[in-house]
């Protein structure tokens, strides 16, 4: 038992050496993929317009094939046309040999296109009320959706929009595949070294977990601050 214990705490440093290359994957992704999603969702409510059909054509290749799939076609097509193995040699695009920079893009992008269809839904079923409030007052479209339309969907998506930072946390793990050493990918190794599956991924699922439960808590103590409205209005529905 001790023995069990000793390789559990060793693989739980082992994972925890990797925790920072998942946070900083995660962060970078959804910082990123926020602020392009913001506009796109605009975008997307403006059909039949070219830039609509293109934003409908992003969001539907990347929420309908797998993660994964997107990892490898970023990571080993991207980087095998001429150009850009040319780019690679020139000063200051040293980078592009990383495969972080790769999987960065491919989890930005999916990220990006999950949180645009999110906030578009949002910003859909914004209620009649809030738009003729804000006819009422003399605001055009570009006004009305700057300052009543898109902060009033937001606050709406945050249950769903944390939901999707969680799953682009946990999506962090498919950086493995590609070599890299995060989380999971540390855990690997560790298997790779000792032949213990079962201790290592508990260790990685431990880490998972904690860091689970720290966005949690940190998406509910915002939506308690920006959902309140919401909550006195249901309780004076009741």
């Amino acid at each position: 038992m001790s023995e069990t214990i000793s390789l559990f705490l060793d693989a739980l440093v082992t994972c925890l050496q990797a925790a920072p290359l998942t946070l900083t994957l995660t962060a970078l992704s959804v910082v990123t993929g926020l602020c392009m999603a913001i506009p796109l969702s605009v975008i997307h409510q403006r059909q039949h317009t070219p830039a609509a059909r293109l934003v409908h054509a992003f969001t539907y290749f990347f929420t309908g094939t797998p993660l994964l799939v997107q990892i490898y076609i970023i990571y080993y097509g991207i980087p095998s046309f001429n150009f850009v193995g040319q780019l690679m040699s020139q000063p200051g695009f040293g980078f592009l040999k990383e495969g972080f920079i790769w999987v960065l893009v491919a989890l930005t992008l999916n990220t990006a296109a999950y949180s645009t269809v999110i906030f578009s839904g949002a910003i859909k079923n914004t209620d009649r009320g809030e738009i003729e409030a804000a006819r009422a007052y003399g605001m055009n479209r570009r006004n009305a959706m700057r300052r009543i339309i898109l902060p009033s969907s937001l606050r709406r998506a945050l249950p769903a929009y944390s939901n999707e930072v969680i799953m682009t946390m946990h999506s962090t793990a498919l950086a493995s595949t590609v070599a890299m050493m995060e989380i999971t990918g540390a855990a690997s190794l560790f298997v790779t070294n000792t032949y213990q599956p079962f201790i290592a991924y508990s260790a990685a699922a431990c880490i998972y977990l904690v860091l689970n439960f720290v966005l949690v808590f940190i998406f509910r103590k915002i939506e308690q601050r920006y959902l309140v409205h919401l909550n006195s209005r249901h309780m004076a529905e009741a």
